[in-house]
């Protein structure tokens, strides 16, 4: 079995960026990872650091009349083939897998926890494995089923890539298979039976017909959508077939919950079967409260909605209001030529600094 790596806080954060990075830590394979931010972390008297699995909390305890968190996954797509594996400079880039997605911002993430002894805010730094998969096996869900104490804060930033600016909040999502009926009969008599397929076209019908919103929350603009990502129907290619399913994803504004989301869709698709498949709230930005406030204040970048979803809705379970802000393009994330501008990576680690120094 390998050592486990050395991490060096001192260095600066696109060095320590490659190096964690050429700790290889695809989904599932966290272990070697963890221990060296664990290693890193436990002789710093200013921190008093937790594990739970593959996940290490760290918070400092100085009585500050606000908390926050700064949490950023430690896991990685599969690598690409050939490897994308040592990282290494390309000009202005730092490239190879995570560079973006998101060991950028873990980097960032240890670099404050290094040299952040007297914060002006108590910080609570998270570092969570499985974030890259299916959602039973997230580490930031893990800690907050077995110790939600370790989360509570005033408010949260995730280190996810945003090309330099802040994405508040995030929308939600749900899917939703709609059933057209119909009545099976031969192709070659098809008066005898009802043609789903066909009977389909009401359904694609509805949601080419539907104007999607833009909603404004806490001072954002989330547009919402809703389109088929799927339809299935037919038993063979002599059937009148009996039975069609639409499957529609529905990303709706965060101002609406899960259950508000999928009764606006059931009244959409009013007379038809209406099956909820997944569903996943979206987080409020809470961006009129102080310590979000301060947070937009300190960093002067721009601020936009987050479409998407993103594990800042984890913190919204739990009523803290959150929103993304790290380093690197979201378009340049899971590529097999994944990058992160260098400029990025000092960038935010500077704002940060702005803030919480």
């Amino acid at each position: 079995m390998s050592s486990t790596p050395r991490l060096d806080l001192s260095a600066d954060v696109v060095t320590l960026t490659s190096a964690l990075c050429d700790i290889e830590s695809v989904s599932g394979n966290e272990k070697q990872i963890a221990d060296a931010i664990e290693d890193v972390l436990r002789p710093l008297s200013h921190l008093e650091v937790s594990r739970d699995g593959h996940t290490i909390v760290a918070r400092t305890n100085l009585g500050r009349s606000e908390r926050v968190v700064l949490a950023g996954h430690i896991d990685t797509v599969p690598l690409s083939d050939p490897p994308n594996l040592p990282a290494r400079r390309e000009g202005a880039n730092l490239v190879g897998r995570g560079t973006c997605d998101m060991k950028g911002g873990v980097a960032v993430q240890l670099r404050l926890a290094g040299a952040l002894s007297d914060p002006t805010r108590d910080i609570t730094y998270v570092f969570y494995d499985c974030e890259e998969v299916e959602a039973e096996r997230n580490g930031l869900a893990r800690v907050g089923r077995n110790s939600p104490e370790l989360l509570q804060a005033d408010f949260a930033v995730l280190l996810e890539p945003t090309d330099g600016a802040v994405e508040g909040g995030c929308n939600g999502t749900l899917r939703v298979e709609v059933t057209a009926s119909g009545r099976a009969a031969h192709s070659a008599r098809p008066w005898n039976g009802h043609n789903a397929i066909h009977e389909a076209a009401t359904i694609l019908g509805r949601l080419v017909a539907y104007e999607p919103q833009t909603i404004e929350v806490d001072g954002l603009d989330y547009r919402e959508s809703l389109n088929a990502v799927g339809i299935r129907g037919g038993a063979a290619g002599n059937v009148i077939p009996d039975e069609c399913v639409v499957t529609v994803n529905y990303r709706f504004a965060p101002n609406m919950s899960g259950a508000q989301a999928l009764a606006h869709v059931r009244e959409l698709f009013k007379g038809y079967a209406v099956e909820l498949t997944d569903t996943a709230d979206g987080a409020r930005p809470g961006l009129r409260l102080p310590a979000a406030k301060a947070f937009v204040d300190a960093l002067a970048v721009p601020v936009h909605a987050k479409e998407g979803w993103t594990d800042v809705a984890r913190f919204s379970e739990l009523s803290i209001p959150a929103v993304n802000f790290g380093p690197g393009d979201p378009n340049r994330a899971h590529h097999d030529h994944e990058l992160c501008p260098v400029q990025q990576l000092a960038d935010a680690e500077a704002a940060l600094l702005r803030w919480l120094a």
